[in-house]
């Protein structure tokens, strides 16, 4: 499993996926979940996933390659618009279900995908979207700027309770970061290593992406920080009148 969360804000886009996918006794793998396909001054668009890894990677790799339009087809690399880049992440997860669904059912594996598309195209609003393995999607809003996909429901409290869609883009990253770090602390499927990449509004390129290992300095200290904080807060909560 995985946690991935995208946020739409009014100074860009931050987008957050750790790197874990099996965590057994003995059997412990990392892939990155997150795809950036990038051409600055004309296009950033960038693909988290959550789900069985067969089933995204499989679809990643067919939005690389495109779908078929007339004599051409249609990829990551010329999507006119934001809207388009999410009908061609939805008929990418279509096809694999196409493909392999029936066999994977068949197994008793099921189908279990989910995309978050976030960027912006030159002369484009800047747009993010929550895909479905169905193919279907919901776009972020202002008044929901963010959408999480996989093991979401440890890092959610804190995101709804800091991040607006007027919350600065750094502030905003350091929210996306104790929200993984929630979820890291309750949950042993989802770990480090942590892509983080930030984007600014119409600038049309990347702003800042890093991939934070275990030992990441700044990683570290801030979970130390928010775990002391968390304590010391509890320490100074009024005890219940019925002790």
């Amino acid at each position: 499993m995985t946690y991935c969360v995208g946020m739409l804000l009014k100074e860009g886009l931050v987008m957050l996926s750790d790197s874990r996918t099996n965590a057994g006794v003995d059997n412990i793998s990392t892939y990155r979940k997150m795809t950036i396909w990038e051409t600055p001054g004309e296009r950033v668009i960038v693909a988290m996933s959550a789900g069985n890894l067969a089933i995204t990677q499989s679809a990643i790799q067919l939005m690389n390659e495109g779908m078929p339009h007339g004599e051409s087809r249609i990829s990551m690399k010329n999507v006119s618009s934001m809207t388009e880049a999410a009908r061609l992440a939805g008929w990418a997860l279509r096809e694999v279900d196409r493909v392999d669904g029936a066999s994977l059912r068949a197994s008793g594996t099921g189908f279990s995908a989910a995309i978050i598309i976030g960027g912006q195209i030159k002369g484009r609003q800047m747009r993010m979207f929550n895909l479905y393995a169905e193919g279907n999607f919901i776009q972020a809003m202002p008044e929901t700027p963010y959408l999480q996909i996989g093991e979401f429901k440890y890092g959610k409290p804190i995101i709804d309770r800091v991040v607006k869609f007027d919350t600065p883009l750094v502030t905003a990253a350091k929210c996306g970061l104790v929200s993984m770090d929630s979820t890291v602390k309750s949950n042993l499927t989802v770990a480090p290593p942590i892509d983080l990449l930030l984007c600014e509004r119409d600038r049309l390129k990347v702003k800042v992406h890093t991939v934070m290992q275990d030992d990441d300095p700044y990683w570290n200290s801030l979970r130390q920080a928010w775990a002391d904080g968390l304590r010391d807060r509890f320490q100074r909560l009024p005890d219940p009148h019925w002790k």
